[in-house]
């Protein structure tokens, strides 16, 4: 089924798995290929339809099961491999040491991979990357699709927040990886102060020039992403990952990338403010190159929307069931509802305007499938999640009346001068919580030692 194939790969000596066979698809892919079914666990499930429907179904004909498109079919095949440079690199730091690795990382990033005496062939090659940016990257079209993404109403941005949300904690694979890793329950603020953070750094207009902070700390989160991978595949073995690809796979990370750079701008369109596909295309090239700084393989990255909006469709339509993980979040997430006390009933049936407008910008099905076996699974959702609905739509209306009014290139210039306000103020509600837990900074530096394999194997009964 596979034209080539090594018989003793890269990717398996990465993830420390040279002393057992390697699974067929363990391999990073190249040119020429033929491509890998999805692992299957990616099947197709009717819980994530309601969202791909309302999201893309003025472009694309959305069906239980993703129509099959080359975007689509590549995406399947990427399920299995990671990201090839910062694997290379996780695996080179093994040989140094972590310490004396991490310090020649910050080194490169900070001064140029040139002032890093001995460094490992693996880091320079990343470098070379990292230094040179692709032949297809417009600097003028990335700014300009900052700008639109900047102006999405904030109900756009709260609907990719909330779907987001829905996709790490009930979809299959980033579920399972969060779940194992263990980040949520044990540094729930520096995770979530980290997250906003890199957000709102990422909508500044010199947020992925070379020497940027936010540049470099993009570059650090992609090698927390490598470490845990590596971790993981030692921790789950070969048996996981025949049956799930490999964990935070170079497909996920585009997958990502599409679903945060064209859900905002989807759900204005869905609810009656029109998008160009001009416009469209121009936020998919600022994510694009996000995603390239992030390390997804060149044949990955989509150069349209519309390309991009496939992608979401499989990404979306076959994250699966929810896994054992889930409720083991959910229910860490909600501990404090747990109580029998009037006080305790009020305080579960408090959350109902919060858990519908979590429906309202996803949906329903996915709200429950979240809460199922927690204290919070019967609160009821309506009236709220029609009240959302009908908040949600006359702001997005609203923003598409003022888009007719003159001047608009000069509004979206203004309002795109710093970062964007609706993840300022995320960020800034982020650094409260965790100055409040004693947490401050974002080292992004959580998992360095996470590629030894010292995660969780399955949930905690």
């Amino acid at each position: 089924m596979v034209t080539q194939q090594p018989t003793e790969s890269a990717s398996a000596q990465v993830a420390g798995l040279s002393s057992e066979s390697p699974h067929p698809y363990d391999y990073y892919y190249r040119e020429g290929m033929a491509l890998r079914p999805p692992p299957s666990r990616a099947v197709p499930s009717p819980l994530w339809l309601p969202t791909r429907r309302a999201m893309l179904s003025p472009w694309l004909e959305v069906r239980e099961t993703p129509v099959s498109t080359p975007r689509s079919r590549l995406m399947a095949d990427h399920l299995w491999q990671g990201d090839e440079p910062m694997d290379a690199v996780v695996a080179a730091f093994g040989r140094v040491g972590g310490a004396a690795g991490r310090e020649m990382l910050d080194r490169a990033l900070a001064h140029g991979i040139e002032t890093v005496p001995e460094a490992p062939a693996e880091l320079v090659a990343l470098f070379e990357r990292l230094d040179t940016p692709p032949s297809w990257y417009d600097a003028r079209i990335w700014e300009r699709g900052r700008r639109l993404w900047i102006n999405a109403s904030t109900a756009g941005k709260l609907a990719m927040v909330t779907q987001d949300f829905m996709g790490t904690f009930v979809g299959a694979e980033v579920a399972s990886a969060t779940g194992a890793t263990a980040r949520y329950l044990r540094d729930p603020y520096r995770r979530n102060l980290e997250t906003t953070n890199w957000f709102r750094t990422m909508t500044e207009s010199e947020a992925l020039d070379r020497w940027s902070r936010t540049f470099q700390d993009t570059v650090r989160v992609r090698l927390m992403h490598s470490q845990v991978r590596a971790g993981l595949r030692k921790s789950w073995g070969t048996a996981h990952f025949a049956a799930n690809g490999n964990p935070i796979s170079n497909a996920t990370m585009m997958g990502a990338a599409v679903t945060f750079g064209l859900t905002p701008l989807c759900f204005d369109h869905a609810n009656g403010r029109r998008a160009r596909t001009e416009d469209l295309d121009a936020v998919m090239h600022y994510w694009a190159y996000i995603a390239h700084v992030f390390g997804v393989t060149e044949e990955l990255i989509p150069r349209t929307a519309l390309e991009g909006m496939q992608m979401v469709d499989f990404m979306v339509g076959t994250a699966g069931v929810a896994p054992e993980w889930t409720e083991k979040l959910a229910r860490a997430a909600t501990a404090s509802f747990g109580g029998e006390r009037r006080r305790d009933r009020i305080a579960v049936l408090a959350t109902a305007p919060a858990l519908g407008a979590m429906a309202a910008l996803s949906s329903p099905e996915l709200v429950r499938q979240l809460l199922r076996g927690t204290s919070l699974q019967d609160v009821p959702l309506r009236p709220w999640l029609g009240i959302a609905t009908r908040i949600a739509r006359l702001e997005v209306r609203l923003r598409a009346l003022t888009d007719r009014l003159p001047l608009r290139e000069a509004r979206l210039a203004r309002r795109a001068r710093r970062d964007d306000p609706v993840w300022r103020w995320q960020a800034w509600l982020a650094r409260r919580s965790a100055a409040k837990a004693g947490v401050y900074g974002t080292p992004y530096d959580q998992h360095d030692g996470s590629a030894s394999g010292q995660v969780s194997r399955r949930p905690a009964r």
